[in-house]
Formats: C-alpha cells, structure tokens, sequence
C-alpha cells in the first residue's frame, strides 16, 4: 500500500510539472504579443492583462502544490526506507538528511521547489515594474547600474528580459534589452508605499538615481533619519562636484529611487 501511494503521488507531481510547463508557455506567448505593441497599443489591452492575471495565479498555485505533494512524497519515501532497518541505521540516515537540509539551506545554488515558487512571485510583481539592474559583465572593472524595466520572465534560464528605455548614444541607437539573472535586479521602493522604503542610518552606503539621470551611483546617506515615511533622502554621491561647493553637494533624492548598495560593489 506504502509503495502504491509513492507511486500515485510521482503520477501526480509529474501532471503538475506538465500543466505548469502549459500555463508558462501561454504566458511567453502573452508576453511576445505585449513586446510587439508600442505603449499606446499596450494600454488599451483590456482582457490579454487578465489573461496574464488568470495565468500567473494558476503558475502560483501550481508551485505550490508541488511543495505540497513534493514533500508528501519525501515521507512517504522515508517511511518505506525507515521501516526495514534496525533504530541505529534511522538515526544515521536522518543525521544525514538533516546535515544535508543545513548545506541546502545555506547554499543559494542549489534550489528547490519552494525557492522556484519565490523566484515564480517576485518574476509576477516585477513585470512591467521599473528596477535597478547592473548590466555590466560578472568580469567587468566597474559595475554600471540603470534604470530598466522587466518585460518577461524565462522560466528555463530563471532570467529576466530588461529594456532600457532611454535611447543609446550614436553608436547604440535605440533601446537596449539585456537577459539578467535575480542576482543582478534590485527592485525600488514603491512609489504609493513609502513604507517599503528603508532607513537608512547615516553614513549608510546606497545606490541612489542622480538627477537627470537614469543611472545609479554610488552615495552616503546625510541625514539620520527621515522625519516622514514620504520624505527624500538626503545623500552625497561620490565624485560628485558643483561649481562653488567646497566639499561634496548634499543632494534630494527621492525614496522611491534609492536602494541598498549591493555586497562587493565595483566602481
């Protein structure tokens, strides 16, 4: 019966990975179909938005039932393997089992459904969302940061497709588009939700948009704290200079455009 109910729930986690593969290929062909509009096009699409809607709710509740019935099937696999061996041999396999959740858990390469059904939510909040990304090679001297805005989530490579909005130079007429793992994407507090935004203390290193600009630099945070939730930030970019200043020019930056400065930063 044990062996049975193994098998039934295997059945059972292969139709979920098959009907998740279906809803993520009607949600690329929604996607193909927003990128060949031009903003005024895409603006009137009344039920291909709710379509998209409908399909990342499903892709999220079949995430979910994965963890559901991948962790089902792990007991029940434990159960089958406990059931012949003496009390020593179980207390070894779950040292085992246990030291291995502890290396999972501390090492962000190796995923698992749960991680995948994260990665599947913030890929929902983010598209059509403006963030900050680092475009620059893994290899490069200096990390270069911008604003770009997410058009599509490829579920095989779990990478993001950006497009930056603002025209290239002369040699890089139009927009450009890059594909860019989580690692390198930083969402901004929310516009309407000054309460995402974070206080920073001062002396705080961030990255913040100078103004004028769609790129982000390097900064220190001034000010303490700010006085209300809704309030800019005041910062002093490195390298920065105005004529007449003496020293560094304290600058206001709007919260919703200001993100911590990312671990091993290069400049």
């Amino acid at each position: 019966m044990e062996m049975a109910g193994v098998m039934e729930s295997a059945k059972e986690l292969d139709r979920l990975r098959k009907e998740q593969e279906d809803v993520f290929a009607e949600i690329n062909k929604l996607h193909k179909r927003f990128s060949q509009c031009n903003p005024e096009q895409i603006e009137k699409l009344g039920e291909p938005w709710l379509k998209l809607r409908a399909f990342y709710v499903q892709a999220k509740e079949l995430a979910e039932n994965e963890v559901t019935i991948s962790s089902s099937l792990i007991s029940q696999l434990d159960s089958l393997m406990h059931s012949g061996l003496s009390s020593a041999q179980r207390k070894k396999i779950e040292v085992e089992q246990k030291k291995k959740r502890m290396k999972a858990d501390s090492d962000p390469r190796l995923s698992s459904a749960a991680s995948v059904r994260s990665l599947l939510e913030q890929a929902n909040n983010l598209i059509n969302e403006q963030v900050a990304a680092r475009v620059t090679a893994d290899d490069a001297e200096k990390d270069e940061w911008f604003i770009v805005k997410v058009t599509r989530f490829d579920r095989e490579t779990k990478e993001f497709e950006v497009l930056d909005e603002e025209p290239g130079d002369e040699e890089e007429s139009g927009q450009r588009k890059y594909k860019l793992p989580m690692s390198r994407i930083i969402p901004f507090p929310k516009c309407g939700d000054p309460t995402t935004a974070p206080d920073f203390p001062p002396g705080a290193q961030v990255l913040a948009v100078y103004p004028g600009t769609t790129a982000l630099y390097k900064a220190t945070v001034v000010n303490s704290h700010r006085k209300k939730k809704n309030e800019d930030y005041l910062l002093e970019f490195d390298d920065d200079e105005e004529e007449g200043s003496p020293g560094l020019p304290r600058r206001q930056i709007p919260f919703y455009k200001v993100v911590p400065l990312p671990e091993g930063h290069r400049q």
